[in-house]
Order: C-alpha cells, then structure tokens, then sequence
C-alpha cells in the first residue's frame, strides 16, 4: 500500500490567554505512514478513532520551566491526551490486530507504539460506543465516580452544590448524589444545560450566567458538600453558603484557567466553619476504584440507568476549535472528536 497522510495536531505556540486554533495548535499533514510496511520494531501500529477534549489540556500548554501535576506539551510535537484507538497490526505478544485500547494517545490518526505504557486493552462487552470510553466510562466517569466515594461521605438528607453540572464529570455527580439521598442544587451556562441537569435529577438547576449564584445557595443551601469545578465567584458563594463541617470537593478551577485566577475573598471561612477543602488529581485513587468501576459502570451505561450526553466534533482537524469551546463553555456536553471510523 502506498504511505497515506498522518494527520497531526501540533503543539506550536505557548497561549496566553485562551489558546488560538492555528496559532496554539496547527493541523499538520505533512507526515505520511505505511500502514502495511512501517517498521514495529517488536510494538504495535495504533489507529486512532476517538479523542477527549478535558479542561485539564489547557494546563499543559504551557511553557516547560513551569512546574505541574502532569508534563507539559512539547513544542513541535503532537498534542497528547485520552483517545480510544485499534490495533491495526502487532509484533507485541501483549496485543493482537483488532484489540481496541484506551489511554494516553498522541493526537495523530496513526502511530507507533512499542509496549502498552499508558494504555489498556478496552473489554467492551455491551457493544457501548466507543466515544464512551474517553467520557462516561472514561477518565471523566472516573473521576466523579472515584472521587465521590473517596471524599465525599454522604449523609442521606444533606445538600450538595455541583457547579458545571451538565458536564461529564458534574452530570455522573448529580447522579451518584441522588442515589445517596442527597438534596442536588447543580449549575451550568445555559437553558439547555439546565434541561439536561434536571434530567438527570437535580432538584434545583440553575443558569448562572442569568441567576445569582449566591442568591440560589442563600435560598436553597445551607450545603453540606461542593464538588467544584469552577473556582473563582462560584467558590466563594459556596463557601458563604457552606454549613459547618462541609466538605468541598476541589475538582478544577476552569474560571481562572486562561486568566491566571483571582483571590477567593472568604477563604477564611474554611476556618470558621471547619471546611474540609480537598483537591485530587484522579490517577492517585484510580489503583482503589478501578476495578469496582469497570464492573458497575458500563453495565449501567448499557441499561440506561446511568444517563450521559456527547458532543461529538467529527474531523481531527476540528481538534484545536474543540479545545477552545471547552475552555469557553461552548460545548454543549462531553467533547469528543471522532477521529476515525474503526
């Protein structure tokens, strides 16, 4: 067969502010492969068929000398981040052709890979799409999923806030909290998102580009428990809204991910309520959760009882676009870029 192009999302240029499409990151397709006759050298030739778009990416784009939880994307390279691909050919014992994988993936439609270093063979016994894999029965389930059980401690009765509720991760939240008994006040960014929460079982869902946050906690709080995924103003009415002994859940800080942030004013209530404030970053429980999750999750992703939206971005070439409506809010659910049929 004669090479065929690569398609790559490069990483070009340190943004600073929100990252420009052609400017941060470039569509490049100068790179060709041979899927039949490219050398393996004792790995395994990986096509890639769907991509996760996750507020965390911005973060990586980012100079090298800043320090982070995770590495930094390289200048000149491509992107990189949670994909699902298969296995189009193996001279690995570990994988054959027509295995399909989840775990970290260059943002390249083809690539090399020598062993199985951040990735897993991918047992999709009820048929599920493969775009679930990198949202609801991926890193974002995981991380509502994880986390909840580890830091929560729910008390049937209690109230719990979740902010960008219709996301992936806020979406999986509100539901693992009415399954404990929980009062769920959640927000998002639009009337869509608000339909979608409620459908998912909030009690009180909210806009909050037209609502006062801190009227709505006023009214329907105190909150027992915050899954934050916003910081900035949306942190600070949920710590005046805090009852004592609360527990807030510090998932992301996406309102200050392109600004720098801003001081949270009322930080001191911490203190004077007894907050407990706890961040995690998701691989650091994953080794605890992660079995229990494979057998409960896409069981109930299959029957329905676990309910999930997409917004599926067909093209690699649409990748960089993507990232930037994540960090303005202007996906209308999980950000996924379909990249491939398999």
């Amino acid at each position: 067969m004669a090479p065929v192009t690569n398609g790559r999302i490069i990483f070009n240029s340190v943004p600073t502010g929100f990252p420009v499409p052609g400017e941060t990151t470039i569509y490049d397709t100068t790179e060709t492969i041979d899927l039949d006759a490219a050398p393996l050298d004792g790995g395994f030739l990986l096509k890639t068929l769907e991509l996760s778009v996750d507020p965390y990416m911005r973060g990586a784009m980012r100079a090298p000398e800043k320090k982070s939880y995770s590495p930094p994307f390289a200048l000149g390279q491509p992107l990189r981040g949670y994909g699902v691909g298969v296995v189009l050919r193996s001279e690995n014992p570990q994988v054959k052709a027509g295995d399909h994988l989840y775990g970290f993936f260059e943002h390249k439609q083809y690539s090399i890979r020598k062993d199985l270093t951040g990735l897993q063979v991918v047992e999709n016994a009820y048929n599920l799409p493969w775009s679930v894999f990198v949202g609801v029965v991926g890193m974002p389930g995981k991380t509502a999923y994880m986390a909840w059980k580890e830091y929560a401690h729910p008390k049937q009765g209690e109230t719990v806030f979740i902010s960008t509720g219709a996301g992936p991760v806020g979406s999986f939240v509100i539901q693992l909290a009415k399954a404990d008994g929980l009062k769920v006040i959640a927000s998002a960014g639009s009337e869509e998102k608000v339909q979608f929460m409620k459908e998912v079982g909030a009690d009180v869902a909210f806009n909050y580009k037209t609502t006062n946050t801190a009227e709505v906690l006023e009214k329907e709080g105190p909150i027992d428990i915050y899954w934050d995924n916003v910081g900035g103003e949306t942190l600070e009415a949920a710590l005046s809204a805090a009852n004592v002994n609360a527990r807030f859940i510090e998932c992301g800080m996406i309102s200050g991910y392109n600004s720098g942030g801003a001081p949270v004013r009322n930080i001191f209530l911490v203190i004077g309520k007894s907050i407990t404030m706890t961040g995690f970053i998701v691989s650091r429980i994953e080794h605890k959760y992660n079995e229990q999750f494979y057998k409960e999750v896409p069981a109930k992703v299959a029957s329905g009882e676990l309910k999930y939206r997409e917004h599926v971005y067909n093209g690699l070439e649409k990748l960089g676009d993507v990232i930037l409506a994540v960090q303005k809010g202007e996906n209308k659910a999980k950000a996924v870029v379909h990249v491939a049929d398999d």
